[in-house]
């Protein structure tokens, strides 16, 4: 359900300028203004680092390359830094905020600070990783600095669940960053690179330093795209199949094939059937295939006695 509540209160200091009249972003100073009217405390557990630089989000809403004919998703739009960028640019922002405090301000941060933008702005107060189709206009894009606790979790389930989406930027811990865009055969390819690479294609689109947020996180971050191909059908069915593939190639990653799927399949013998039936040396290693051999192996079906 949308949450579109305006709270009386004093106005925020004065705006960081927006170029050709946009919307008024947020620097450090409103940043911390509006956590303390909010009795906001960034917490570890919702993954809360707050963006306070207004270049960082412009150069984040440049790489996404939306535009006004695209409803951008926002998840975890905290005191609302990247959302005003966004409504710069998008013709519609929805956001989906867990904090219910959060939630309930951002409203009014938007008709303060970017009034001819309020209409086309709306929040939902909801835990990403429980948002369905049916809860939401259909987005063509997702754009998010992603808690980085969830981060890998939240985006495969939006990319399941809203097909819609046709292109995905978020910011997410360098590491993770990495690890998603990461190519087969590399140290650090593994369970998100593959699941990732089944919605589409997958790269490294920046890096964010520690200084643009309060407070300032441990850890570097950065930017992923991922534009969606369509390569592999819309099937929910065979989708989680694949990934059940995947899971149980990558849960002892030194084991070869043959014995890393014996479970899976019921059995090392039938494991190495179905590999060779699909093409695949059984003696290789997860980290070797790309995710293309995932769904040819997910296709073959089980042998009669199985």
């Amino acid at each position: 359900m949308a949450v579109l509540l305006v709270q009386a209160g004093a106005a925020l200091s004065a705006p960081d300028p927006a170029p050709g009249g946009g919307p008024a972003l947020l620097g450090p100073a409103q940043i911390r203004e509006l956590a303390a009217e909010l009795d906001v405390r960034p917490t570890k557990t919702l993954g809360q680092n707050f963006v306070h630089d207004a270049n960082t989000v412009r150069r984040i809403v440049a790489a996404s390359g939306i535009g006004p004919d695209d409803t951008v998703l926002e998840v975890g739009p905290g005191l609302g830094s990247l959302t005003l960028a966004l409504l710069a640019e998008a013709g519609r922002v929805v956001a989906v905020e867990i904090d219910p405090k959060l939630a309930a301000r951002l409203p009014r941060t938007i008709a303060e600070r970017a009034p001819g933008q309020a209409g086309r702005f709306e929040v939902i107060t909801a835990d990403a990783m429980s948002v369905r189709r049916a809860d939401l206009p259909e987005p063509t894009a997702l754009v998010a600095n992603l808690p980085y606790n969830v981060a890998v979790p939240v985006l495969l389930h939006l990319m399941a669940e809203l097909p819609s989406i046709t292109t995905a930027l978020v910011m997410v811990q360098a590491e993770v960053a990495d690890r998603l865009a990461a190519d087969p055969g590399s140290r650090i390819y593994g369970v998100p690179s593959v699941k990732a690479r089944y919605y589409g294609d997958v790269a490294r689109a920046g890096a964010v330093g520690r200084n643009v947020f309060w407070p300032e996180p441990k850890v570097e971050s950065g930017l992923v795209r991922i534009r969606r191909t369509d390569t592999y059908p819309r099937d929910d069915a065979l989708r989680r199949q694949v990934f059940d593939v995947i899971d149980a190639a990558f849960a002892q990653r030194r084991k070869t094939m043959r014995s890393a799927l014996a479970s899976w399949a019921g059995g090392a013998v039938e494991a190495e059937r179905r590999l060779r039936a699909a093409g695949i040396d059984p003696q290789i290693r997860g980290e070797k295939l790309g995710v293309a051999d995932f769904v040819r192996l997910a296709q073959i079906p089980a042998a009669p006695d199985h």
